[in-house]
């Protein structure tokens, strides 16, 4: 894909951020990979009011910015230690999805309920307590976890999705808001009932689930 048309993508998956109110405002920032540049989101804009020409190409080995004019997101260091750690990842998402940061922040641990959430995030959703935003640390801690991530819960601050391109890991950041509203829906009339380790298994078994994670694997 070339880098106008990467850029188009993003400005495309942004408006679908904020219209399913997985950000508010200038909050969270997206980025995906073009060869050894990635194209993120800058600073201080709302993904409404972007363009394709405000995003930032940066320099995957050196970090520095080699195209666009604005500053690029202040989390650049979360999604450059994605990148760096998975040659696989061809892009990264990461919003402050409100289910999902109420429940991870009130001692809960956002797990399958139904089947969509574990085709889609492989139930591969690790979290993380608080650690100060924009930092080496908090990307430090990321990466930490990433190898084997689907989506990163961020406890007291959002989620950082990752996939092999835009569709993949804005599809993982839907699915886990999803089943956090589930969760905490639950948790008002009952005692939430969560999928268990065969059940997961034998969903991972159906040539059914397998075709739909292939078909989104391929469809960027």
């Amino acid at each position: 894909m070339r880098d106008e048309e990467l850029r188009i993508k993003l400005v495309e998956y942004g408006k679908r951020l904020m219209a399913e109110r997985l950000v508010t405002g200038p909050g969270g920032n997206i980025s995906a990979k073009d060869g050894n540049i990635i194209y993120l989101s800058p600073s201080g804009l709302a993904f409404d009011e972007m363009g394709p020409e405000d995003y930032v190409g940066m320099d995957l080995t050196t970090g520095e910015v080699v195209e666009g004019e604005r500053r690029t997101t202040s989390e650049f260091l979360v999604h450059m230690a994605c990148y760096r750690k998975r040659s696989d990842i061809g892009a990264v998402v990461h919003t402050h999805p409100p289910y999902t940061v109420a429940l991870s922040s009130s001692g809960h641990h956002i797990k399958a309920m139904f089947p969509d959430f574990h085709i889609y995030t492989h139930s591969k959703t690790p979290h993380i307590d608080y650690i100060t935003v924009n930092t080496q640390e908090l990307a430090d801690a990321v990466e930490k976890v990433v190898g084997d991530a689907s989506v990163i819960v961020l406890r007291n601050h959002g989620a950082v999705a990752i996939g092999s391109h835009l569709k993949e890991a804005y599809y993982r950041m839907a699915s886990l808001e999803e089943g956090a509203q589930v969760q905490w829906l639950s948790l008002q009339v009952g005692k939430p009932r969560f999928l268990t380790k065969q059940e997961l298994d034998a969903l991972d078994e159906l040539a059914t689930e397998e075709y739909r994670r292939k078909l989104l694997e391929q469809s960027e």
